[in-house]
């Protein structure tokens, strides 16, 4: 699955309005967090980028990443894992972590609860945002084949 909203382009524009570029590796790096769903971390990322831009360094992807995410273009997921994972669709959607293999996928709800309306009656915090993470067994590491 990939993600089909937020083109580059709508980066770029976002990008300019904070006076920043649209460099090479900022829209590579996009363009490979979008083109997939499996929620790459920033090496495994680098991995991918680097079959594109020979020379990235690992520093320049975090540094975009940062950047990214600062301003709205991706996700940066902090799981109950430390290792942290970005996601190109940086519409508000939950996740799930499989807890045998760490896979993360997003989660096919459509029921987005507005927990954020419902919570202020019972605390005295003000609310700002929520993170909500599912977790269970993929079908690989639920039904893992048996060896001979």
């Amino acid at each position: 699955m990939t993600h089909t909203c937020h083109p580059t382009g709508d980066a770029t524009e976002t990008l300019r309005a904070r006076h920043l570029r649209m460099t090479r590796q900022r829209r590579v790096i996009l363009e490979e967090l979008r083109r997939t769903a499996d929620h790459p971390s920033a090496d495994e990322l680098y991995s991918r980028v680097r079959r594109r831009l020979p020379r990235i360094s690992l520093g320049t992807i975090y540094r975009n990443l940062e950047v990214l995410t600062e301003l709205g273009e991706i996700q940066t997921l902090e799981l109950c894992c430390n290792l942290k994972r970005f996601d190109g669709n940086a519409a508000a959607h939950y996740h799930i972590r499989c807890l045998g293999c760490g896979r993360v996928a997003d989660a096919p709800t459509s029921a987005h609860l507005d927990l954020e309306t419902c919570l202020p009656p019972h605390t005295d915090f003000r609310i700002t945002g929520h993170k909500l993470e599912f977790v269970g067994l993929c079908p690989a590491c639920d039904n893992p084949t048996p060896r001979p």
